[in-house]
């Protein structure tokens, strides 16, 4: 009977113990998720970042364009502008003159025309013959010869200082015109400044996003290449590492300078980044890590778009269907390696034969069984991925694209 009582109690007890332990692998599950941001999500937000920024760049690019031809324009007109000021003046002044000459000849044309009409009203009527009547005569009609003289070279000049201001009318609407011109290519050339210094700031704050992002993938590959070194499984070569850390500090330093010389260009193929040792795979298809997913990152060398630098990504990343799906080893193997990190979530690494490991990193949660030095079977249920997992494959320290092993 005691005996049976103290089965229960170890029974209740043991029960309690591992409803403790689901609650806290669940609890520590939901703090992992919530702590990290999926790779995924930083690559698409990455990829969206430097199609922004290039976008960005592209369209500053087209505005300094724009802006320098502008500027050369109204450099031409700005030689000329002050003089022209100065030359509307002059002819506003001018333009004054003749008008108070033309209005003086309108008035002696008046005024000689009405003498003329009366001077000929005159010479009309009947003159008594005489010697002072004749005389007279012909001084009147000396008298209106002059006046038809003075009208038509009155009219004349009424004509050519008429002529002459509507020329100067012309000059200075044209010239205002220009002004004009200039005035709102100028306004137009402060708008567009004012456009581009906010654009300036945007691109800026968006590429300090970004490169913190950028950093955060780097920061990934660095440790997972540092655990598989420390495991003895990949040899990190230091100068290699030299040359790749000198690169990135060089790329991560450089100022946005908005120029065509500083778009992004195409590396050489003898960048550092090339020289990772690849191993094509010539053993039996097997099964995927887990199945259906989506295949978010390839394996091989990609070229970050907005700093130029070249990364080779050693492994892929796998996106399930759904979440808390189940991770499966892939081959018959022993773990050496099972736990938890900072930056890539939860690891797994798995030996087998011929020098072979798999590493299954990003998992969300690892399986409770599993442990350093246990032997699993291929299809072995060993954590589960919320997000996407980051799956690499290695042998006798050479990397094998992962996807070859199951297509």
């Amino acid at each position: 009977m005691i005996l049976k009582f103290f089965i229960c109690i170890l029974f209740f007890i043991a029960i309690d113990v591992n409803a403790n332990i689901d609650k806290k692998i669940k609890r520590t599950s939901n703090e992992i998720t919530s702590f990290s941001k999926t790779y995924s999500k930083i690559n698409k937000k990455m990829a969206n970042n430097a199609r922004a920024i290039l976008k960005q760049k592209k369209e500053i690019l087209k505005q300094n364009k724009f802006l320098q031809g502008l500027k050369l324009e109204l450099k031409d007109k700005e030689n000329s502008y002050a003089i022209d000021t100065k030359r509307l003046k002059k002819l506003a002044n001018g333009k004054l003159v003749l008008n108070k000459n033309r209005d003086k000849l309108e008035q002696d044309l008046v005024f000689t025309i009405a003498q003329s009409v009366s001077l000929s009203l005159i010479l009309e009527e009947d003159y008594v013959s005489g010697k002072e009547s004749l005389m007279e005569y012909e001084v009147l009609k000396l008298m209106l010869q002059n006046s038809k003289n003075m009208v038509k070279k009155l009219n004349k000049e009424f004509y050519y200082y008429s002529k002459k201001i509507d020329v100067l009318n012309n000059d200075i609407s044209s010239l205002e015109i220009s002004i004009a011109i200039i005035n709102a290519k100028r306004k137009n050339l402060i708008k567009i400044q004012k456009k581009n210094k906010k654009a300036l700031v945007k691109l800026n704050k968006s590429k300090e996003i970004y490169k913190k992002e950028l950093k955060k993938v780097l920061i990934k590959q660095d440790m997972l290449k540092r655990t598989l070194a420390k495991l003895n499984i990949i040899k990190i070569d230091e100068i290699q590492k030299a040359k790749q850390e000198a690169e990135r500090k060089r790329a991560f330093s450089e100022k946005v300078i908005l120029s065509d010389k500083n778009l992004p260009k195409v590396k050489k193929h003898g960048s550092s980044y090339q020289s990772v040792k690849t191993k094509r795979y010539r053993g039996k298809k097997t099964i995927a890590p887990f199945f259906p997913y989506t295949i978010t990152k390839k394996y091989g060398t990609y070229e970050d778009p907005i700093y130029g630098i070249k990364v080779f990504n050693e492994s892929i990343s796998l996106k399930p269907k759904k979440k808390n799906t189940k991770v499966k080893t892939v081959f018959n193997g022993k773990v050496i390696y099972a736990d938890k990190t900072a930056v890539l979530n939860n690891i797994v690494i798995v030996q087998h034969k011929n020098g072979l490991h798999t590493i299954y990193a990003n998992l969300s949660q690892i399986s409770p069984n599993i442990k350093k030095g246990k032997k699993i079977k291929k299809g072995y249920t060993i954590g589960r991925v919320s997000d996407e997992l980051i799956f690499e494959v290695t042998q006798k320290n050479f990397h094998i694209n992962p996807i070859r092993l199951f297509q």
